[in-house]
């Protein structure tokens, strides 16, 4: 405890004796100053005991003694020390009563106390404070470091709960509470997550104030700090206290700020680790090599391999302004490679909300950064499959109103997954995967399975240039020649594909004889020099038709 008026008034070598104020001698003192100047506010900080014998002062007049106390007591000076015997014989009345009237304690100082020794005892009671402090943080670190080494996170949170006389949480990467001390702080801390959210948001190293008095959350006081060393906090710590920590309770969440952040990077590390025998797992799956993909796994990844699993293929790529900034001139090219840094920031987020995920279920998920891609192997049915769903629909919900934009404008996110399939097909996971990653990138979506792709059409994956181009180019002769009211060589061929090369029913539908259809499919082989009889022949050009005008019925004539 710091000294206090109370603490020098029962110093029995001091010998002072209260004249006012009696009520407030439990005020700690931050220093004794003495000054003799008629106002010596403007050098003083607040907190102080100020000693003086009257030198310059009036102190039997009322008045100007009100004024003098009001003035000390509105600078904050915490008590008024008066020396008898050297100006004044005893205390004035006229500083008596001021001191009681505005509550500033007065002590008396007799004459055989000299100011030196009221100086030196608050000195040295301050020193001696610091020092427990500093003796106290030291054990408590002490404490911090055996539980952290003992008993993990768990352990050291308990042991800081217990230092500050309050709760303590840790939140991970995702902002998800990790772990709480005591267990009935899980609700408090819950109910920060959107505090931590805009820490993380914050270059590390970072720190906020939640609650205290007069805040919507009057019933403690939280400090939030971030951990880690990189650019992006890899978690968060929560330290909830009834009042604002003391210096060993400022020491103990240091040390625990420190030992979370060592944990957290050798974390990291072993993350790293993981990732890169995640990377040679899924390159014997992809391999066809699933016996030795397992052996390499162990322990690890082994429990992902027993069941089917989903395979996840994630891309980003910057926006158009990067991509023009890229090919322009040298100063662009900087603004473009910052933003090519930000591509990973989608995929990274990503990745931490699947770990998050599958770490609070229990389950394994390989994750495997490639560039400017992201694998992932995780469970069937899992938390990591359930989070990579709501993560997309968090960012299609996101969009602005009027339709979806065009996959990797302004560094956006494209998904896709693979049906459930176990180790031998890895191979087919994820030739699967990129083909639902490639229908969602031409479709403008954010995350598209491979499921949807069987249970829907081809036809929309028609509306491709390249597919339009193609289509234009094999059947513009056509158009041309009907152009010359020749005939109806397009409408007539669309019959006739629908009709599954029926004869009469295309003649039908079109209202012409047989033999009038027959010599037009001959003008439609000689036209583009291929046989109506090859089945490719035939796909390409009812795919050809469908392209160019998808919504047209047999019997249309319409150029695209």
């Amino acid at each position: 405890m710091p000294p206090t008026l109370a603490s020098l008034v029962h110093h029995s070598a001091l010998k002072l004796t209260v004249r006012a104020g009696e009520d407030r001698l439990d005020v700690p003192v931050r220093w004794a100053h003495v000054s003799e100047l008629a106002d010596p506010v403007p050098y003083m900080e607040g907190g102080e005991l100020l000693l003086i014998t009257a030198l310059k002062l009036d102190a039997e007049d009322p008045e100007a003694m009100r004024r003098y106390v009001r003035r000390l007591a509105g600078a904050g000076v915490v008590g008024l020390g008066f020396a008898v015997g050297v100006n004044y014989d005893e205390v004035p009345a006229a500083l008596v009563d001021a001191a009681a009237q505005e509550g500033l304690p007065l002590l008396e100082v007799p004459r055989r106390t000299p100011f030196l020794a009221i100086s030196k005892a608050v000195s040295a009671a301050i020193a001696a404070d610091q020092y427990r402090a500093v003796t106290a943080g030291f054990a408590a670190q002490r404490e911090l470091t055996r539980q952290a080494l003992t008993a993990g996170p768990e352990g050291l949170l308990a042991a800081l709960a217990q230092q500050v006389d309050g709760w303590a949480a840790l939140y991970d990467a995702s902002g998800a509470v990790v772990a709480t001390a005591p267990e009935w702080a899980g609700r408090r801390a819950a109910r920060l997550t959107a505090e931590v959210e805009r820490l993380r948001e914050r270059p590390a190293p970072a720190s906020s104030v939640v609650g205290g008095p007069g805040g919507p959350d009057a019933d403690d006081r939280v400090e939030l700090h971030s951990l880690g060393t990189g650019r992006r906090p890899r978690a968060a710590l929560a330290v909830g206290t009834a009042a604002a920590p003391g210096t060993a309770e400022r020491y103990a969440v240091h040390s625990a700020i420190a030992l979370l952040t060592l944990i957290t990077e050798r974390s990291r590390s072993l993350h790293a680790a993981e990732q890169r025998i995640g990377a040679a797992v899924l390159r014997m799956l992809l391999a066809g090599e699933p016996d030795h993909a397992r052996a390499v796994a162990g322990d690890l990844y082994g429990a992902l391999l027993d069941a089917p699993f989903r395979m996840i293929v994630a891309e980003a790529a910057p926006g158009p302004a990067a991509r023009a900034h890229a090919d322009g001139p040298a100063p662009a090219r900087g603004a473009a490679a910052k933003s090519a840094e930000a591509t990973g920031a989608p995929l990274d987020a990503l990745a931490e909300a699947l770990e998050a995920a599958a770490a609070r279920s229990g389950e394994a998920v390989l994750v495997v950064p490639e560039g400017e891609r992201l694998v992932v192997l995780a469970p069937d049915g899992g938390a990591a499959v359930t989070a990579c769903a709501d993560f997309a629909a968090a960012l299609e919900a996101g969009r602005p109103a009027g339709g979806a934009r065009e996959a990797g404008d302004d560094g956006e996110l494209v998904v896709g997954l693979s049906a459930p399939a176990g180790p031998i097909a890895a191979a087919s996971a994820y030739k699967q995967a990129e083909q639902a990653l490639s229908v969602a990138r031409r479709r403008g979506r954010v995350c598209v399975e491979h499921e949807q792709l069987a249970a829907g059409s081809v036809l929309p994956l028609l509306a491709d240039d390249a597919v339009r181009a193609f289509a234009d180019g094999l059947l513009r002769a056509l158009y041309e020649h009907d152009a010359t009211g020749r005939g109806d060589l397009v409408a007539s061929l669309r019959a006739w594909l629908s009709r599954h090369g029926q004869w009469d029913a295309a003649a039908a539908d079109l209202g012409v004889h047989r033999h009038t259809l027959r010599y037009r499919m001959r003008r439609v082989e000689e036209i583009l020099g291929r046989s109506l009889d090859d089945p490719d022949v035939r796909m390409e050009l009812w795919l050809a038709l469908k392209a160019t005008s998808s919504d047209q019925g047999p019997g249309a004539h319409t150029r695209p």
